[in-house]
């Protein structure tokens, strides 16, 4: 209004706030406007902007927060992947000694059962041969009998079978009696 006011006494501002496609007045009373708007808004839109400034900040937090969770997992992850190689060999080399004892042991009972199977083996071999000298005694025997009987019968006499005879009936009823 003022520069209503103003407008009127002087020429020269006249012709700058009425100039065509440049009125000033509509400037003027856009910014009258915009400054009542901004008095009443004022406490609604500070609020509205305090409220969105919290909201703004505990998203910042929480998004630092699971930062430092994504980093700590990354860096878990980078230790357990650095450990892995470590795990490997380790686990490489307890395989090939687990492998050494077992070929060790696989050697050691192999050795015990070719001696127990040499000594059972030398066992039989014993029992064979104690058993072929008794079958050969036996044959050796019977073929003694045998030929002292033929030795006997082509040199005993007639004489001699009764009287071997006569001793044999008279020995046995001596024990009978």
């Amino acid at each position: 209004m003022f520069l209503l006011i103003l407008a009127e006494g002087s020429e020269w501002l006249e012709q700058y706030f009425n100039y065509p496609g440049l009125e000033v007045w509509k400037f003027v009373n856009l910014t009258i406007f915009a400054a009542a708007a901004i008095w009443v808004l004022r406490k609604p839109i500070g609020a509205a902007l305090l409220s969105r400034r919290a909201a703004i900040q505990q998203e910042l937090l929480d998004a630092h927060n699971e930062r430092e969770r994504a980093l700590a997992q990354v860096t878990e992850a980078n230790n357990l992947l650095s450990r892995l190689d470590d795990d490997v060999r380790m686990v490489g080399e307890q395989a090939k000694q687990e492998a050494k004892a077992e070929r060790e042991r696989v050697a050691a009972a192999t050795a015990a059962e070719m001696e127990k199977l040499k000594l059972q083996a030398q066992r039989d071999i014993e029992r064979a041969a104690k058993l072929a000298r008794k079958e050969l005694r036996q044959h050796l025997a019977n073929r003694s009998i045998e030929l002292a009987r033929g030795s006997l019968r082509s040199r005993i006499r007639p004489e001699d079978d009764t009287m071997l005879i006569q001793e044999n009936i008279g020995d046995l009823r001596r024990t009978t009696v």
